[in-house]
């Protein structure tokens, strides 16, 4: 067999061994996890996710998703904790022990020091019968099979599986807030999914210079507008009114129909019914219509006044493209 089709089926094999046993998770969602939903969604405290070795990592990822939606939360390292940090875990805080074995020594540890807090434990573990799966309060079930490792050995589909559990724990969560994507901007200001749910046109406008000359301006002057304003573009006004643009492409075009551009004014050049937006509309959404359109700039408007010019440039600097 060739290198590139031993790679080519060793991966199609992991994707495969994990795709069903990700889909057989769904036999395990049972009452045990509507119980640890519904406690975890009346409590008053945080969710403290705790693990050792790979699934802490997957332990930090849950806490990360839980935060995002809407759903207080810390990560606490198992080893720390038995070393200190157990005073993380406050009155009223829930924990989540992640475990694939449910039987390592420093689980086996931790968890009566967490029973003696009488904080309520949940198990996310692939060994119900375990010491960790006996001793927890509820039960989230994450068996696998085995691992996509050839040797059975390296968490792989495993750690996979906490995953999906944990994603599955939180957009439960999500749905009993009725969390929005409103809510969801207030958690991820920073980075383009934040600005895609609240970065508005104004907000682009606002950094820019409003370009605007008459429909009787001459046509040298009307340039000159573009060239200052750099967006590329002029809005035409008329009685503060918008009745037409020009763009670069309008002065190209009249470069190549006219020998002599004197006399010529704004409004035999410009192109008329521009496209515009509402002020108060996301950014998103002038993005959108820029694409369907494929044009470069867009004239806002405001109260049916001219506001401002949003260029695909401005879109592409803040990352919403």
């Amino acid at each position: 067999m060739k290198l590139s089709d031993q790679i080519i089926s060793s991966a199609k094999e992991t994707i495969s061994n994990e795709a069903e046993a990700i889909a057989n998770l769904e036999n395990f969602i049972d009452e045990e996890f509507t119980k640890a939903v519904e406690i975890i969604y009346r409590s008053e405290g945080r969710v403290v996710v705790t693990g050792i070795g790979k699934s802490a990592i997957i332990a930090n990822k849950i806490v990360a998703t839980l935060n995002s939606t809407g759903t207080p939360s810390i990560f606490m390292h198992a080893a720390d904790a038995i070393h200190g940090d157990l005073g993380i875990v406050q009155e009223n805080d829930i924990v989540i022990c992640i475990s694939k074995s449910g039987n390592s020594p420093e689980i086996q540890v931790l968890v009566p020091l967490i029973k003696n807090f009488n904080n309520t434990l949940i198990a996310l573990t692939g060994n119900t019968e375990s010491f960790l799966g006996k001793e927890a309060d509820y039960v989230l079930n994450s068996f696998i099979e085995k691992e996509a490792c050839p040797n059975n050995l390296a968490p792989t589909t495993s750690t996979t599986a906490q995953m999906v559990i944990g994603d599955a724990l939180a957009v439960c969560l999500l749905n009993l807030k009725g969390f929005s994507s409103k809510d969801f901007a207030k958690y991820h200001p920073g980075g383009s999914l934040g600005k895609k749910l609240y970065l508005r046109v104004s907000d682009i406008t606002s950094q820019n210079m409003i370009p605007q000359v008459s429909p009787d301006t001459d046509v040298a002057n009307a340039i000159i507008e573009i060239s200052e304003k750099m967006l590329g573009v002029t809005a035409v006004l008329e009685n503060d009114k918008i009745i037409g643009i020009i763009t670069d492409g309008d002065i190209r075009r009249m470069l190549k129909d006219h020998q002599e551009i004197k006399g010529l004014k704004a409004k035999d050049i410009m192109s008329r019914n521009p496209k515009t937006i509402e002020q108060d509309t996301l950014a998103v959404e002038a993005l959108d219509v820029l694409e369907k359109n494929q044009i470069s700039q867009l004239l806002a408007v405001e109260n049916g006044k001219y506001a401002g010019v949003v260029h695909l440039h401005n879109l592409i600097r803040e990352g919403i493209l």
